[in-house]
């Protein structure tokens, strides 16, 4: 294997190459980059610790890519950049721990992975992974740690198992011991959360306080309305005197009163006038008592 430049140059047209079981611990980049038209390529128990970014750079036709037993232990994500065609992937029985989301991204478009027989961490770095099996139904990959879920398929657990639920709770950059102290807190009391939720109950305080201060101000003005209304009503005076008499027969005694006595000058009818204008008297100016008196020495005068 060429550590710089690429490997059989005589051999543009080649469709299929088996380097598998030879010692080649890593791939120099673009070391396959000549063979344009190459659709297999095996590479298994070769060994292969490390994969460049560039290793598979030129193989845009690749169909089958054969990685079984070597011992990676990451995949980078610009390894599957190159390969437009790649239809099987086999990456079994390596020291696979961990897959990022990226990378499962893009062997989305590749139809048939294996995965099997790698060592999985089955933790909540695993769970992206887990959705993913899921979603191919792929059977087999199981988990080698921790403990109590080795052996059980990754597909076939939830967010639970994994440990997700209690670490997205806290952010990450709070220590463990603040994670154990609140977590206890939380097992012992319930949390409060009507402090977020309480500013709806004071704006409908101050609604309603307002609205009950308008009533108010509204039955106070309302009701110096009425009492100012009644201030200014007006009633018109009786036409008939205390003694139930007509007008007539008030005229009458008048006249008989005046050629009685003639000492006793009749008020006069600019004074009469003056005392009643309109016909009307206003009810909040003359107290009943006072209008009582009047009549009375009104009698007393056309009796003399």
């Amino acid at each position: 294997m060429p550590r710089h430049g690429t490997l059989l140059m005589p051999f543009p047209s080649l469709r299929s190459l088996n380097l598998s079981s030879n010692a080649l611990l890593a791939l120099s980049p673009a070391v396959f980059s000549n063979l344009g038209a190459l659709r297999l390529l095996d590479l298994s128990s070769c060994s292969i610790a490390y994969l460049h970014t560039d290793a598979f750079k030129g193989l845009g036709n690749l169909h089958t890519l054969l990685l079984r037993n070597n011992n990676l232990q990451e995949l980078e994500v610009p390894f599957f950049l190159p390969l437009k065609a790649l239809f099987h992937l086999d990456l079994q029985h390596n020291a696979l721990v961990s897959v990022n989301a990226l990378s499962l991204e893009l062997m989305e478009a590749v139809p048939q992975v294996r995965l099997e027989g790698n060592p999985w961490v089955c933790d909540c770095t695993a769970h992206p992974l887990q959705r993913w099996l899921q979603r191919r139904q792929a059977v087999q990959v199981t988990c080698a740690s921790p403990p109590e879920l080795q052996g059980r398929e990754v597909a076939a657990l939830d967010s639970q198992d994994l440990g997700c639920q209690m670490k997205q709770r806290f952010p990450r950059e709070v220590s463990t011991v603040q994670q154990t102290t609140v977590a206890h807190s939380n097992t012992t009391t319930p949390p409060s959360r009507k402090g977020g939720r309480s500013w709806p109950y004071l704006v409908g305080f101050l609604v309603a306080a307002i609205s009950i201060s308008i009533l108010i101000a509204l039955a106070a003005k309302c009701k110096l309305f009425h009492k100012n209304f009644a201030s200014y009503r007006h009633r018109p005076l009786p036409e008939t005197s205390s003694t139930g008499g007509s007008p007539m027969e008030d005229g009458s005694s008048w006249d008989r009163g005046w050629g009685a006595s003639k000492n006793h000058p009749m008020p006069s009818a600019a004074s009469l006038q003056a005392e009643d204008d309109d016909g009307f008297i206003e009810d909040n100016y003359i107290q009943p008592s006072e209008q009582q008196r009047e009549e009375e020495e009104w009698e007393s005068h056309l009796s003399i």
